[in-house]
């Protein structure tokens, strides 16, 4: 697949299955995010790749109401990273670009796999330091909700939920945020 392809496949579906990810698929993950660029190549990205079905289980419990979709979860990648770990200049944090940099490349190759791979901001940051055990000084940017996309998303979502599921939600128009020379 081109990056063209994985990028225009790409969808934050929420009507999963489950599917078996081993080892060598959170490897390929990994290795994608682990290539990306980052300030002065200070690479601040942690991942917790969370495949166990007792910690999956665990980690419903982290989630916003309205996020009861990620219960289908196949896995789960808690994304973090803290301040000191990548370039501070001039009051410019480069830990949560080239964090989410890496991230997207691994959510590219996870789409390239065949996987959904939907990022959330609707989790406890408290509740996921505390299953996951990460240190409070990290920052937990998102999480992402690995699985298939489910060819019955009626029997999974909620009515409001499935046009999305079917359509791509509308796009900005390139011309509403790209300016030439001057804003």
């Amino acid at each position: 697949m081109r990056v063209e392809d994985a990028i225009l496949n790409r969808r934050a579906y929420r009507a999963l299955e489950r599917v078996e990810i081993g080892d060598d698929t959170v490897h390929e993950l990994a290795e994608a995010a682990r290539l990306s660029a980052s300030c002065f190549n200070n690479q601040p990205w942690n991942y917790v790749f969370v495949c166990d079905p007792e910690m999956l289980e665990k980690m419903k419990d982290v989630m916003s109401k309205g996020n009861e979709w990620t219960f289908r979860a196949s896995m789960i990648a808690a994304v973090f990273s803290k301040k000191k770990d990548d370039c501070v200049i001039k009051n410019r944090e480069y830990h949560l670009f080239d964090t989410g940099m890496a991230t997207a490349f691994m959510i590219l190759r996870a789409t390239e796999l065949g996987l959904v791979a939907h990022p959330i901001a609707g989790f406890s940051e408290k509740k996921v330091k505390d299953v996951l055990g990460i240190p409070e000084e990290y920052t937990v940017i998102t999480l992402v909700i690995f699985g298939l996309h489910s060819k019955e998303p009626e029997k999974i979502l909620e009515e409001k939920t499935l046009k999305t599921e079917k359509e791509r939600p509308e796009r900005k128009k390139v011309e509403e945020f790209v300016h030439f020379d001057r804003y």
